[in-house]
């Protein structure tokens, strides 16, 4: 049985990825999400991946420039279970993609510090802008940084942030024109060995329920 005839997907509400995301993707965060999709072996759910509005306005700026920042989201998480077929990631991914309509640029990151290199982003033909620098900046206990609250900041706060490989997908009618206005240079694709994180987390609730 080939994937497409064993695994379908579609859009799902976001409250259908928290578990996954607090439990099972090495982030433990849930992100903003504005898109939210399942990858379903049958009715069973078998991972999630979400799109979300960036919370950096120099990311959203610096793409394409300011005048396409509202295009720009992030493919913030993309999470599955263990032991699933060769090439099932590339197929969940692009079947995500194929699946919204609206003109989009889409940046994902492929962490160094996990051993991550992006290589399914390389499989589904997103294209490689390089990796941003390592750093540190104002950071809380729950992982996230100083841009996620409106709130008294304690600035003696400060944690690492390992460099990422950078990844952009273009969407829509203006994919043409997001590519002519693309700021980053397009580099080659990084190679290296992948690292797997500890993901045997079974999620509570794997059903289809809505």
């Amino acid at each position: 049985m080939s994937i497409p005839e064993k695994y379908h997907v579609k859009s799902i509400i976001s409250e259908q990825t928290y578990d996954w995301l607090l439990h099972k993707h090495y982030a433990k965060r849930i992100p903003s999400i504005s898109y939210a999709f399942g990858l379903y072996q049958s009715e069973i759910l078998k991972g999630v991946l979400t799109i979300g509005k960036p919370a950096s306005p120099s990311l959203c700026d610096g793409v394409c420039g300011k005048e396409f920042s509202q295009y720009v989201y992030e493919l913030n998480r993309l999470c599955v279970d263990d032991n699933l077929e060769k090439n099932v990631l590339s197929y969940f991914v692009s079947q995500a993609l194929k699946l919204i309509k609206d003109d989009l640029i889409i940046v994902s990151y492929a962490d160094t510090m996990m051993s991550h290199n992006g290589y399914i982003y390389q499989a589904t033909n997103w294209i490689y802008t390089g990796a941003t620098k390592e750093r540190t900046d104002i950071g809380f206990e729950d992982g996230t940084h100083s841009r996620h609250y409106n709130k008294n900041i304690d600035y003696s706060i400060r944690k690492f942030r390992s460099s990422k490989h950078r990844y952009v997908y273009f969407l829509g009618k203006l994919k043409r024109t997001f590519i002519k206005n693309l700021k980053y240079p397009i580099e080659d694709y990084p190679k290296g060995e992948n690292k797997k994180y500890d993901s045997s987390y079974k999620p509570k609730v794997q059903l289809d329920l809505f």
